[in-house]
């Protein structure tokens, strides 16, 4: 059992990775439910496998869980869904002391968080995350938000759990292209500024995937605490530190836009090709030793995720990927920052880049 701080000023809370610590959930949760009830949130998938698990161990503690249930998928990241959580909320009396409970991957925690964060201006929520990227990932840090017509994620707001509890023991239903597509936010970890890391997982990665939890519960307990730290660094994106963890996803982004937000090009796959077009990038600016990408991507691709436009599904030209960016919600004066690398765990951030070079270098990519 680790405990990992996340020290923020005025709203400090703790991550608990624990192997088996869904099996005594009601004593984690028990502080957080108010006159015995609990209002949950949860998807379809993931209430198949474990929301009558978690209902019998809060009943047995005397605690009701009411859970709201959405689809699973990006669909579930809309303005119609956020509609109906946040009534169903008001309809069941939520109270500014309530935390919501978000039971799920990074769909759900968004959502939850995101309705936590305007239902009577301001409520508590609390993260059990069941899939590897909303562990390592979406579930620490305390962004929140849904998907419009324009692009991923444009509307949202910053509101950090009350506390989050990661148990690796719960990844054992997850798919295997879903436990990819998380695997992918480990190995940025790596990437962005700790090489150590990075060889980490590339000596650790087949015990990963053929489960073994002791490496689960490392890679895991690594991650975030390296989110952790960058969060409590620049909670908000203030100071250029936080936007390291955008490592991948303006690239990323735009391969999802063009995939619809949908199952043809998971976020953490979208991230993967983004992360790998970011060092190929990089090389063409002469920034980065080609062998350094070419390791990158030799993880990304043996772990069994897209590194090409081609392997992302995605055909278009460079204009209209580009033309994705242009929504992405770091654009400030016409300007969009790229994470660009200078080696494994040498990132920064590069505010000079020309969109019409972008543009050339991913019509340059579609040979591959």
């Amino acid at each position: 059992m680790t405990r990992v701080p996340v020290d923020l000023a005025g709203a400090p809370y703790d991550i608990l990775v624990a192997p088996g610590a869904f099996g005594q959930i009601a004593e984690h949760l028990r502080g957080f439910a108010r006159a015995g009830r609990l209002l949950g949130v949860t998807d379809e998938g993931v209430a198949a496998h474990w929301l009558e698990p978690l209902r019998e161990q809060l009943s047995d503690a005397g605690i009701v869980l009411e859970a709201f249930i959405v689809p699973q998928g990006e669909q579930a990241k809309s303005w119609n869904w956020l509609e109906q959580l946040t009534d169903w909320l008001l309809d069941r009396g939520v109270e500014r002391g309530d935390h919501i409970l978000a039971l799920g991957g990074g769909v759900v925690g968004d959502l939850t968080g995101f309705a936590a964060a305007i239902a009577k201006r301001g409520c508590g929520f609390v993260q059990i995350p069941t899939t590897l990227l909303a562990q390592v990932d979406s579930s620490v840090g305390g962004k929140t938000a849904i998907n419009t017509g324009a692009g991923k994620n444009l509307v949202g707001a910053f509101h950090q759990p009350g506390f989050v509890l990661i148990d690796p023991e719960l990844l054992a239903t997850l798919p295997q292209r879903q436990l990819a597509a998380g695997w992918a936010e480990v190995v940025k970890y790596g990437l962005i500024d700790d090489p150590e890391f990075f060889a980490w997982c590339e000596a650790n990665r087949a015990d990963f995937f053929a489960g073994d939890l002791a490496v689960r519960s490392e890679a895991i307990e690594r991650s975030v605490r390296s989110k952790a730290r960058i969060v409590a660094a620049d909670e908000r994106e203030m100071t250029g530190t936080r936007a390291l963890l955008n490592l991948g996803h303006t690239f990323g982004h735009a391969l999802e836009a063009e995939t619809g937000f949908s199952d043809r090009l998971f976020h953490g796959e979208g991230v993967a090709c983004g992360m790998a077009l970011a060092f190929r990038y990089s090389v063409r600016r002469e920034k980065c030793p080609p062998e350094d990408a070419e390791r990158a991507a030799a993880l990304l691709s043996a772990s069994g995720l897209p590194v090409t436009l081609a392997q992302a599904g995605v055909h278009c030209d460079g204009t209209r990927l580009v033309d994705h960016m242009r929504h992405d919600k770091k654009m400030a004066g016409g300007t969009l920052p790229f994470l660009l690398a200078r080696g494994i765990g040498k990132t920064w951030l590069a505010k000079d880049v020309e969109l019409t070079d972008v543009t050339a270098f991913l019509d340059e990519e579609r040979a591959f």
